[in-house]
């Protein structure tokens, strides 16, 4: 089919979901029953869902699941996670409880700047455009004030306008770099309301400021929108015990644990192939405490791999040392949250979350995320230094492959009794099906 639909937005559900049926399944009612079936029985929540978004036809379902025995600075969370893959929560949660036992998890957040730009174009003087900025800037500032006023009353707000010469990168390229305090929101409409507002103003007031020439006076705006790279909106967590409680397995000697524990991490710190993996592992835990809290996981991962390139070179996220018999492993990430605004008091799961966590303000979400990346990639280190890490992980994906055969209950009993002793690949799993069937 190589024709284009016009006015397909306005078709109502019905009549969307026939099309996609009718174009791409061959009228097949499967198909349709499939859209169907995931529709929520509950007509008021499932409009609300449908206007989540732009052409929806049914929901798409993720487990949330919860990771218990959070102890961080001090207090105790159940953690809210909505991910698909098998074995992150029961690893973040076997993690959890190991820590509990050690004093918990320590995180601070060090600074919540966020960041936006008007990027423009401007061949001419740059003395010229200096002092014009300068002048200007109070009225960036003042023309904003009824977009600012209720954020400055709660006391975030604009916290610094720059002009930045970027034309050693593209010829005639300038910003206006601004930094803002949103408190509890993510904060992206307040940023790029303000951009657009500065982007009006500047323009305008340089089409009669007198040091411009009639050239210079005609500055082109490329576009005003909020940065997702967010190196000022910085938290840290951490964990430390001495070396010889690292480990509960006998088998295991502590000393070596740590050695190469830390070796691992070190890999990662260098080696940008291992870095890239490392670094999923430690998102396993941070996009699914995003996602359940109803905040933007895209923005989040985008920032976070950003910082992880900042030196020149992809690294790992997380750190770890051993220093005077001590064992400590941390991690510094940028995360812009909120817990007000967007899907946070729209999404009814989203606010059970919420309230799952205590109702936390943004600073404290910024801490249980963190916390749960680091979680995460403690407990995926922890494996592929002792025992490996498909030991675990495919014991967790044995109920995919089961649920893939189609397995009846009771062959689910049988093969869940003979696998907590044999080694989970996927071809003994078929194996050990096939055999219970014949």
């Amino acid at each position: 089919m190589n024709k284009s639909i016009s006015g397909f937005s306005r078709l109502s559900k019905s009549e969307k979901i026939n099309w996609i049926v009718d174009t791409y399944f061959s009228h097949n009612e499967n198909a349709k029953n499939i859209i169907k079936q995931y529709w929520n029985t509950n007509e008021k929540l499932q409009k609300l869902h449908d206007e989540f978004i732009e052409n929806t036809i049914t929901n798409y379902y993720l487990p949330l699941g919860v990771a218990p025995n959070f102890l961080i600075n001090g207090k105790v969370h159940t953690i809210p996670m909505a991910i698909e893959e098998s074995s992150v929560v029961a690893a973040a949660s076997k993690a959890a409880k190991f820590w509990f036992d050690r004093g918990g998890f320590k995180a601070e957040v060090i600074s919540t700047i966020k960041i936006g730009q008007v990027h423009f174009n401007y061949h001419g003087n740059k003395e010229a455009l200096h002092r014009f900025f300068n002048q200007v800037k109070p009225q960036l500032l003042e023309a904003t004030k009824h977009i600012t006023k209720n954020m400055q009353k709660r006391g975030g707000g604009i916290l610094d306008i720059e002009l930045r010469d970027k034309t050693a990168d593209i010829d005639g390229y300038f910003q206006l770099h601004a930094t803002f305090e949103t408190l509890d929101a993510m904060g992206a409409n307040f940023i790029n309301s303000c951009l657009e507002e500065f982007a009006k103003t500047f323009k305008e007031q340089a089409l009669t400021h007198p040091d411009f020439n009639d050239e210079e006076k005609h500055i082109e705006i490329i576009m005003s929108i909020l940065s997702n790279y967010v190196p000022e909106c910085l938290v840290r967590a951490e964990v430390s015990c001495p070396i010889e409680e690292l480990t509960e397995n006998n088998d295991i000697n502590p000393d070596e644990f740590a050695n190469k524990f830390v070796q691992a991490v070190n890999i990662a710190e260098v080696e940008p192939y291992r870095a890239v993996t490392h670094n999923k592992g430690v998102m396993n835990g941070i996009d699914a405490v995003v996602l359940a809290t109803g905040n933007d996981f895209r923005a989040v991962e985008a920032g976070v791999h950003a910082y992880a390139s900042k030196d020149g070179q992809y690294k790992s996220l997380t750190h770890a040392k051993i220093e005077q018999g001590q064992f400590t492993f941390w991690i510094e990430i940028p995360l812009a949250l909120g817990t007000v605004g967007g899907l946070t008091s729209l999404h009814p799961l989203v606010k059970l979350s919420l309230e799952l966590l205590h109702k936390p303000s943004a600073k404290e979400l910024m801490q249980i995320v963190a916390v749960a990346g680091l979680a995460q990639n403690f407990a995926a280190l922890r494996s592929l230094t002792t025992t490996g890490i498909q030991e675990g992980h495919m014991k967790m994906h044995l109920m995919n492959i089961l649920n893939q055969f189609e397995a009846t209950e009771n062959e689910k009993k049988q093969l869940i009794k003979h696998f907590k002793n044999h080694t989970v690949t996927h071809s003994a799993v078929v194996e050990a099906i096939e055999k219970i069937r014949s």
